[in-house]
């Protein structure tokens, strides 16, 4: 069933009319060119497809369209800002956390989620956060490094 979708995607508002079973990676990928995000495990478990709804960090494979009428979408290809890269991508590439860089995207984007919800975590909670996320290259350590450095240039931890 067709219906008309009206959400705000890398904070420019946008309207579609699509069918409504439709995933969120789908239309990321088909309808907007927007292809940071993964298809992975297409069942929510790997994280390749992650992107921010709202504050928290979800799975666009398995996420409807309908579920994000009326939200914020931001989705990898929205950190950078004014042809700056994000703090978090510049750490990424600092420290070596992107490897093959099929996961970055997703890591990228669960790293944001942590990092915009306040407070300073701790290794062990950013590890543990960042869990969910599967990386086939073992980059995990780098990943982590680079969140605590993103922490840092962000005035988040000294």
């Amino acid at each position: 069933m067709e219906v008309t979708i009206r959400f705000t995607l890398n904070r420019r508002p946008v309207t579609l009319r699509t069918d409504g079973d439709r995933t969120l990676l789908s239309v990321l990928r088909s309808d907007f060119d927007l292809t940071g995000a993964k298809y992975g495990c297409g069942v929510g478990l790997c994280g390749a497809c992650t992107v921010i709804v709202g504050e928290r960090a979800v799975r666009t494979c398995t996420k409807p369209i309908t579920a994000v009428a009326g939200q914020e979408v931001l989705t990898v290809e929205g950190l950078a800002h004014d042809a700056a890269l994000h703090p978090l991508q510049q750490a990424f590439i600092d420290h070596g956390a992107v490897q093959c860089g099929y996961c970055t995207p997703g890591m990228l984007m669960s790293a944001q989620a942590l990092l915009g919800a306040g407070g300073m975590p701790s290794r062990a909670a950013i590890a543990a956060h960042m869990e969910r996320n599967l990386c086939r290259c073992g980059a995990h350590q780098r990943i982590v490094q680079a969140i605590e450095a993103a922490e840092r240039a962000m005035g988040k931890r000294s």
